[in-house]
């Protein structure tokens, strides 16, 4: 489910330093790549992220959008649920779930914010930002908006676990055993020349809005590598997937939950183990150390949770596996099923998982 500034999964990819100014003065509709598609991030109108236009991926809208386009007049005691949607296709999952069933099984109208996972958090304050489904990290967002300007809250867990490292594809761990290991780095720093790293190693990011310290620790650990952004989850499946396919040389951050580690299993590298005082996500460029486990939680406007509107409710209960989640995103990137049939498939397999978050009837 990430170099990121303020969230283990970006922090600055070519566009987005533009792209995340303007969304943050006017919250438009920014979002990055979807999984399949081959642009590297889009910024929309406002109104363009509460319509279901088509995608230029040529794939079904978003969920969000898609499913609020067929779920009808929306319910009075639900009303309108303005859904922050992160760009990773594991967050798209998400949003395509819950989105699903509450226009299916609530009447409610959802209205998709496709934003940078930092920017979105300003939402809570302008009040057109009701709730976040995944969130890793962010300590200075949450310190922000939930303990200093109370206008948001941490509402649970996602019942999901998030890792993000530093990966290598395969076929480069079995020919070369000792490269997972950092302090072996730089003797392989050659093989991952290209034209874009200047005479260093090349370490692959995705997006630049991904939070990540990687530019931090690439420094701190004095390695002859150099951040290059491929611009999106997408681009980094690509770029893995081809490397393994050709024995390429290719090394960079990943995470999982991700449905791509069961095509591809890429090999974890060894940093120096965790710890608060060497990896703060505060200060990314500080770090030293491995990044956390992350425990994946959800946060939802003051408002939003005082409205009385079962939509509330029905996401802070929605939880469910790194398992649930891939298997979904496997239906979105692989079997290139709309986000709402996505959904449907997983949620007409799963009736007693979407019991739990449902109200009693």
């Amino acid at each position: 489910m990430t170099a990121f500034v303020n969230s283990p999964r970006w922090t600055g990819r070519f566009t987005w330093m533009a792209v995340a100014t303007s969304c943050a003065l006017a919250l438009t509709a920014c979002g990055g790549a979807k999984v399949g598609s081959t642009g590297t991030g889009a910024v929309t109108s406002a109104a363009a992220a509460t319509s279901a236009a088509a995608p230029t991926d040529g794939a079904s809208p978003s969920g969000a959008s898609a499913a609020s386009a067929t779920g009808g007049a929306a319910n009075a005691a639900c009303g309108t649920v303005n859904l922050g949607v992160n760009p990773w296709v594991g967050y798209e999952s998400d949003a395509a779930v819950v989105t699903y069933l509450l226009t299916t099984k609530l009447g409610c109208k959802v209205v998709a914010k496709n934003l940078d996972e930092t920017v979105v958090w300003d939402g809570f304050a302008t009040g057109q930002v009701d709730a976040i489904l995944e969130v890793w990290g962010h300590p200075n967002e949450k310190k922000k908006y939930v303990d200093d300007q109370k206008v948001a809250e941490v509402i649970g867990s996602t019942g999901r676990k998030g890792k993000i490292g530093w990966y290598v594809v395969p076929w480069m761990a079995k020919q070369y055993p000792d490269i997972t290991d950092w302090q072996n780095l730089n003797k392989y720093a050659d093989l991952f020349k290209t034209s874009e790293s200047g005479g260093k190693g090349q370490f692959l990011d995705g997006d630049p809005g991904f939070v990540t310290a990687d530019g931090g620790l690439i420094k701190n650990l004095k390695l002859n590598f150099k951040v290059v952004y491929g611009g999106s989850e997408t681009a980094l499946i690509t770029t893995f997937r081809q490397a393994e396919k050709d024995h390429k040389p290719a090394i960079g951050y990943w995470y999982s939950p991700q449905w791509f580690n069961n095509e591809v299993p890429m090999v974890n590298i060894k940093l120096p183990t965790y710890d608060a005082s060497c990896h703060d996500d505060s200060h990314p460029a500080d770090a030293k150390c491995d990044y956390p486990d992350y425990d994946l939680y959800k946060v939802a406007s003051v408002k939003f949770a005082s409205s009385g509107s079962p939509a509330y409710d029905f996401i802070k209960k929605f939880q469910w596996t790194n398992e649930d989640q891939n298997t979904v995103s496997k239906y979105i990137a692989i079997d290139k099923l709309s986000d709402e049939a996505a959904a449907k498939k997983w949620v007409d397999a799963n009736p007693d998982k979407v019991k739990a978050w449902l109200p009693a009837s």
